[in-house]
C-alpha cells in the first residue's frame, strides 16, 4: 500500500486557476480536483446564458426580449468571474496537494477543444435555427422602423408547423433572398396569399383598400403612415419622383409580397416577386443594440425598441 506522504505534492497555482477558468467556468476546479464544484459552474454559466434566452423568448412579450437577453448574458457572465475568482481562492488553499492522474494538460486541452470547437458551436446552430437569430442591419431599407446599424433578435419560432401567430400582414420578417439563397434579407410583409396588391405612387391598395391614414412633407421626403386592420406603421418616401415599378398582382398561394419601409430605396417584391412562405425565416421582435458612426456612434434610444 503507497503512503499518501509518499504521493507527489504539487501545490495547485493559484494564477493558472484562474487563467483555466477563464478559457471555460468550471476548468479552474477541475484543476484543484473539485469535479462537482466544476460540474456546477458549466451548468450554471450556460443554462443561465443565450440559451435560456432562445428557450424562453418566443413565449415572452416582445419588449422583454431584450431585457432578459442582456440579463441573462450579464448573470452568466457573473457566474464566469465568480468561477474564476473561486477557482484562485480555492487553489491558494491547496499548498499540499497531490494531482490525479487524468489531472493533465491534455485533460484540461481535451475539455477546452470539446466545447469550443463541439458543443458550443452546435448548441448555437441549434439556439439560432429554432429559437432565436440575432442579425444586424446593415442598410436604410427599412428605416425608419430600422435603421443601419440596428441588432436585432428575429423570433424563429414563426411561420412554423403549429407556430402561433400566423404570418400577418405588417410583421416584419426574415427570409431567404430569393436571387441569392446565401443571404437573408429583411421586409414587411404587405400582403398575404390570394391578396390583390396594387401600387401606384405613394399609394399601396390591399383587396382595394388603400393602406395610407395620412401623409406629411419632410425636408423633401415624404411620411406616410399605412395602416391595416389593427396594425398601423409609418414608411418613408425620400425620393417621390423616383420612377418606381407599378403593381397590380394577387399574390399566389404559399407567398407573401413583401416591402421596404423605405420605399424609394428597397430591393424588395416590386423587383424579385413574392416570397414563398418556406423560404420566410422569422419575425423581427425587437432592437437590443444599435451602433451607427455615420449618425454619432451608439444610438441608446433605439436599445429595447420593439418593432412593429
Amino acid at each position: 500500500m503507497m503512503d499518501s506522504s509518499s504521493l507527489p505534492n504539487r501545490p495547485r497555482k493559484a494564477w493558472l486557476a484562474f487563467l483555466l477558468g477563464l478559457f471555460l467556468p468550471g476548468l479552474g476546479q477541475l484543476y484543484n480536483g473539485q469535479i462537482n464544484r466544476a460540474a456546477w459552474f458549466m451548468l450554471g454559466s450556460w443554462l443561465f446564458g443565450i440559451p435560456l434566452v432562445g428557450l424562453f423568448a418566443p413565449y415572452l412579450p416582445d419588449d422583454w426580449t431584450a431585457i432578459i437577453m442582456l440579463g441573462s448574458i450579464g448573470l452568466a457572465l457573473l457566474i464566469w468571474l465568480i468561477s474564476c475568482v473561486d477557482a484562485l481562492l480555492q487553489a491558494l488553499k491547496r499548498s499540499t496537494y497531490a494531482p490525479a492522474s487524468w489531472q493533465g494538460a491534455g485533460t484540461y486541452l481535451f475539455l477546452i477543444l470539446l466545447v469550443t470547437v463541439c458543443l458550443f458551436p452546435l448548441l448555437s446552430q441549434q439556439v439560432r435555427k429554432h429559437w432565436i437569430e440575432p442579425f444586424r442591419i446593415p442598410s436604410a431599407s427599412m428605416e425608419p422602423a430600422l435603421i443601419a446599424g440596428d441588432f436585432i433578435y428575429a423570433d424563429k419560432h414563426y411561420n412554423c408547423l403549429g407556430c402561433e401567430p400566423a404570418i400577418q400582414r405588417g410583421d416584419i420578417i426574415t427570409f431567404t433572398y430569393p436571387n441569392n439563397r446565401s443571404m437573408g434579407y429583411i421586409k414587411r410583409v404587405i400582403g398575404l396569399p390570394g391578396d390583390q396588391i396594387k401600387i401606384r405612387g405613394q399609394t399601396v391598395t390591399i383587396n382595394n383598400k388603400p393602406l395610407t391614414v395620412q401623409s406629411a412633407q419632410q425636408e423633401g421626403s415624404i411620411i406616410v403612415q399605412e395602416r391595416y386592420e389593427n396594425k398601423q406603421w409609418p414608411v418613408i418616401w425620400k425620393n417621390p419622383r423616383a420612377v418606381l415599378p407599378l403593381a397590380d398582382l394577387t399574390v399566389p398561394a404559399g407567398q407573401v409580397f413583401v416591402l421596404g419601409d423605405n420605399r424609394s430605396n428597397s430591393n424588395d417584391s416590386r423587383y424579385f416577386g413574392a416570397v414563398p412562405l418556406a423560404d420566410v425565416t422569422g419575425r423581427a421582435r425587437q432592437v437590443w443594440f444599435s451602433y451607427n458612426r455615420d449618425v454619432g456612434g451608439l444610438q441608446w434610444a433605439r436599445v429595447g425598441l420593439v418593432l412593429h
